[in-house]
């Protein structure tokens, strides 16, 4: 295929599709979608993922195949001309697979494209979580799920935050009674410290962090 095989965000695909079930212009553009606040900033990778699969033209013009599958209100009814146009996208994959393809595990599909269309490994998972949402939404399988982004502390959003340091005043020996008399105990003394560092800070900043525990809690008096 001389087409790369397309990959998009899997939530984007399905956001586009279901929106252009309910409403399909004549022309889908970039601009339609950031209307729609479907993938901001990323919008050209889920028109290249519609025109793959014949939903569009090469100038986002709606097609004759696609106003026969979205017009279908029986959600079965579209789900098997929606997966006869993705057949059709993915002819290689099918003619290697039949239609075990749709049930295809990702290593399997990442191996496919990676070697179809001479991709990385990160671009070949990708295309693999495309053709898996676009199999969704033709009635094969659940949508995968999307992995969420790490969160930071509150700490770490902040440049040049402050140590947190637990300090607890001195403890001296002292005295014990039981049972009328008295007994001498040590009792030791432990600091913890805990710190902090922010994100992608630059060495000042690490500088302040270490010289503000040397001063306030190391040489404190």
């Amino acid at each position: 295929m001389a087409e790369k095989h397309p990959y998009a965000s899997s939530g984007a695909v399905t956001a586009a599709v279901t929106q252009l079930r309910k409403s399909f212009p004549s022309k889908v553009s970039a601009d339609t979608l950031r209307k729609l606040n479907i993938a901001p900033n990323n919008e050209s990778y889920v028109i290249n993922t519609l025109r793959f699969v014949g939903a569009i033209d090469a100038d986002g013009n709606k097609t004759e195949k696609s106003t026969s599958a979205f017009n279908q209100h029986d959600p079965a009814a579209f789900q098997k001309a929606f997966g006869e146009m993705v057949k059709i996208a993915y002819t290689e994959l099918f003619k290697l697979h039949g239609d075990a393809a749709w049930e295809l595990q990702p290593d399997g599909l990442i191996s496919f494209f990676r070697n179809s269309d001479q991709t990385s490994d990160i671009v070949g998972r990708r295309q693999a979580s495309t053709f898996q949402a676009l199999a969704s939404l033709a009635g094969h399988g659940e949508m995968p799920a999307s992995p969420k982004p790490p969160t930071k502390s509150k700490e770490s959003k902040v440049k040049g935050a402050k140590p947190k340091v637990e300090k607890r005043g001195p403890v001296s020996s002292g005295t014990i009674f039981s049972n009328g008399g008295s007994q001498q105990r040590d009792v030791g003394l432990t600091v913890r410290v805990e710190v902090n560092l922010p994100v992608a800070a630059e060495q000042e900043t690490y500088d302040r962090i270490f010289r503000s525990i040397r001063e306030n809690l190391l040489n404190a008096k």
